[in-house]
């Protein structure tokens, strides 16, 4: 990608996370990056949305940290 069209590039991913927060949608930038890939390859925005939403209502796996207990020699 030439220098231009990745400032231009990089410009539209500020702008549309700026957005993205005044709306309050709490997408991060990666993920708005991922989204708009998507739609300029022919994917329908509103068929990513219903997907974002639906993602959301599930509910997140528990977590599985281990914590490492401290040897006592």
């Amino acid at each position: 990608m030439d220098p231009e069209a990745a400032r231009t590039a990089r410009e539209s991913l500020e702008l549309t996370f700026q957005m993205s927060n005044i709306l309050e949608t709490g997408l991060d930038r990666h993920t708005l990056s991922v989204l708009v890939a998507l739609c300029d390859l022919g994917m329908n925005p509103e068929s990513l949305a219903a997907v974002v939403k639906e993602l959301r209502r599930e509910p997140s796996p528990p977590s599985t940290v281990t914590a490492n207990a401290p040897t006592h020699s």
